[in-house]
């Protein structure tokens, strides 16, 4: 039987897994200089980077803002808010974001652009809109849309750990100074709730980017459309899909090395803030 003994957490591991990841990096970097047929895919599949970062970026940001409006609702007084946003974070956590995006793009769009077109009946009667048509509403945003309602659900409990983190006294010092809800809120609660909210924040932008992946489905040019589509019609399968998942570990790898810098500056700035005290 092997004993397994816990890592020592005075003298970290040396990263071998780094280095040999550099080194495939740096291997495949030189292939794709020196090697046509690589340099061809590197080139083809690239196009469709801005389309994964624009996707990432966008959908992100809105479910970041949907996620922080679902984890105060969940906080407040009020049953009814509670329940809301309980309802919609347990639900939408239960669906696969494939699934998901199948719905919003092939449901939800078409729901949404028969209720705009009853809504805006008189307007297009009258001759001052068009009616709104299904192909309108682009498979880009649909895609965005989907990411955002499903990575919101996950978001809002971030925040929610968060902000319930944050030591209840200091919340109740603001409240002896006079500060209102929300100036409580923007001053004492989320500033220092965002040292607890960053690193699952990152590691749900990083996942981001490879469930952006999925977009692919619908035919929007990313990262994965780019490659599925030049190796379906040039059967360079080991190719096209090794460059693939090349661009998408040095963007996701990246992001995660420069998260754990950030999370031990964060570290190290609290420890040297409580030595000081």
């Amino acid at each position: 039987m092997v004993s397994v003994a816990p890592p020592s957490t005075d003298k970290p591991d040396f990263p071998w897994w780094l280095l040999a990841a550099g080194a495939i990096a740096l291997f495949l970097a030189v292939q794709i200089v020196l090697n046509d047929l690589y340099s061809q895919i590197f080139t083809i599949v690239s196009k469709g980077v801005w389309i994964t970062i624009f996707v990432t970026l966008v959908g992100f940001t809105l479910a970041t803002g949907l996620g922080l409006l679902l984890a105060v609702m969940g906080l407040s007084k009020s049953l009814v808010l509670r329940q809301i946003a309980r309802f919609y974070v347990e639900i939408i956590r239960g669906i696969p974001i494939l699934v998901l995006l199948f719905y919003i793009a092939f449901v939800g769009a078409p729901g949404f652009v028969a209720a705009w077109n009853a809504l805006a009946g008189p307007l297009i009667e009258a001759g001052l809109i068009d009616e709104m048509k299904v192909r309108d509403v682009s498979l880009l945003w649909r895609a965005i849309i989907a990411l955002t309602i499903g990575y919101s659900a996950f978001i809002s409990e971030v925040f929610r750990a968060g902000i319930l983190s944050v030591d209840e006294g200091q919340i109740e010092a603001a409240k002896a100074l006079g500060l209102t809800p929300l100036q409580r809120f923007r001053f004492i609660v989320l500033p220092q709730a965002i040292r607890t909210i960053l690193p699952p924040l990152g590691n749900d932008f990083i996942a981001m980017i490879k469930d952006s992946s999925l977009v692919s489905v619908l035919g929007v040019a990313d990262l994965t459309q780019m490659g599925k589509v030049y190796a379906s019609g040039s059967f360079r399968f080991f190719e096209t899909y090794s460059i693939v998942a090349y661009v998408y570990l040095l963007l996701t790898v990246g992001l995660s090395l420069a998260l754990r810098a950030l999370e031990k500056r964060l570290r190290r700035a609290d420890e040297e803030r409580s030595a000081d005290g």
